[in-house]
């Protein structure tokens, strides 16, 4: 009986915290490479994460970014064409590839 009105008082008075300042979120820039394959990484990947998600992986080699880009077709269900994931995967390779 305790745990549970513990957290009801828990729960509740989280309800009643205010900030009475504005909070900035600071907007973060990244270098974007551009070339080809560029409009498929825009209109396939972007939609669902920002470009720092590809620049903080680093340069990695072709296997690792082919297999990054069937993970997201896979388990995170992304409509990218067969056509398009190559096109990706020549793209990463090239502009944030290690040469491997």
């Amino acid at each position: 009986m305790r745990k549970i009105i513990l957290i009801t008082i828990l729960t509740i008075t989280s309800l009643f915290a205010q900030v009475k300042e504005n909070i900035e979120v600071p907007y973060v820039s990244y270098s974007i490479k551009m070339g080809k394959g560029f409009e498929e990484v825009n209109t396939n990947c972007l939609m669902c994460h920002s470009f720092g998600y590809i620049i903080n992986q680093g340069p990695q080699p072709r296997a690792f970014w082919r297999e990054k880009i069937i993970k997201m077709v896979d388990a995170f269900k992304a409509p990218i064409s067969d056509k398009d994931a190559k096109t990706i995967e020549n793209y990463l390779t090239t502009y944030y590839g290690n040469g491997k």
